[in-house]
């Protein structure tokens, strides 16, 4: 289990994995967390709309209905792949589902071998997923018939690869509705199994020979402050950092990177923060916690 990401990181997670986002007014602030707990998360929902047309769909879902109010998901993702964020908190997306699909979804052993007969979803003894699941509405009549995109599966593994990155999970963190819930049957119209080998590979895991535990979550080292850069320090964490750059193809080095924060350090900056999507003061180039966490600088061992 897991704190769920604050919107900041969400946002630059999904930026980072290639994602194409579109945020929605007040999505930040936008949730349920008044009617219950947000977190600790455990893994990604996957559902479908029952729906065409992506301003309609991200309405309902922004919205919600008589006898469901809104938000629907944390993210709409429409037919061209577009990620619509309209939540960052509790959502009414997961309902209720089985105690045991739970389990094995923190333990990350869903889908290593046939699932137990599910007995207590959506009736008496289920438990609510609304606290611990992100949930990701697809654009689809949800007939078997309504097409998806190569554009919008690709979302699809983007958008569940960067939120089992930012939280050290492999891919049997992420579940279709309708292994949430046996009354329910989305997203229908492709296999949940070949989403999450699409998801490992991206990963960097090999989905035939799944981790025979939860492997240990990443160190990163932690975001030291907008001070700390200002005051030209000479640290091993700088040098660090100017290899992350480099290795997103954002380094604007002659000689380096070194130990000493220098303003090749802070162009390379700014040419990340452009890639994450920020621009104007947002890509000054001094780092800032959101575009920090996502550059996923290692941890230095003394």
């Amino acid at each position: 289990m897991a704190a769920p990401l604050p919107p900041d990181r969400l946002l630059a997670a999904l930026r980072a994995e290639g994602v194409t986002v579109v945020e929605h007014d007040g999505w930040r602030t936008h949730n349920r967390n008044h009617v219950g707990t947000w977190g600790p998360v455990v893994g990604v929902m996957i559902h479908h709309t029952v729906s065409s047309g992506t301003a309609s769909s991200v309405r309902i879902c922004n919205d919600g209905y008589a006898g469901l109010p809104g938000p629907l998901c944390h993210g709409v993702i429409a037919k061209d792949g577009t990620v619509h964020l309209i939540s960052a908190g509790r959502a009414n997306h997961a309902g209720g589902g089985d105690p045991s699909v739970l389990q094995a979804v923190t333990s990350e052993t869903y889908g290593a071998r046939p699932p137990a007969p599910r007995e207590h979803q959506g009736s008496d003894g289920a438990v609510d997923g609304n606290p611990r699941f992100y949930g990701f509405e697809c654009i689809n009549l949800g007939n078997g018939e309504d097409p998806w995109p190569p554009e919008q599966l690709l979302a699809i593994e983007r958008v569940s690869a960067a939120l089992c990155r930012a939280h050290g999970w492999g891919a049997r963190s992420v579940i279709g509705h309708s292994e949430w819930s046996d009354w329910k049957n989305d997203p229908r119209g492709f296999g949940m199994p070949g989403m999450r080998d699409r998801i490992q590979r991206r990963l960097g895991q090999d989905p035939a020979k799944p981790p025979a535990s939860k492997p240990a979550a990443p160190r990163y080292e932690a975001f030291p402050g907008a001070a700390f850069f200002k005051v030209n320090p000479n640290s091993p964490i700088v040098t660090a950092m100017g290899r992350r750059l480099t290795a997103e193809g954002c380094g604007r080095y002659r000689v380096g990177p070194g130990p000493r924060w220098s303003e090749a350090d802070r162009q390379s900056y700014a040419a990340w923060q452009r890639k994450l999507g920020f621009s104007g003061s947002d890509a000054d180039g001094w780092p800032g916690r959101a575009s920090w966490n996502a550059l996923k600088v290692p941890k230095i061992t003394k």
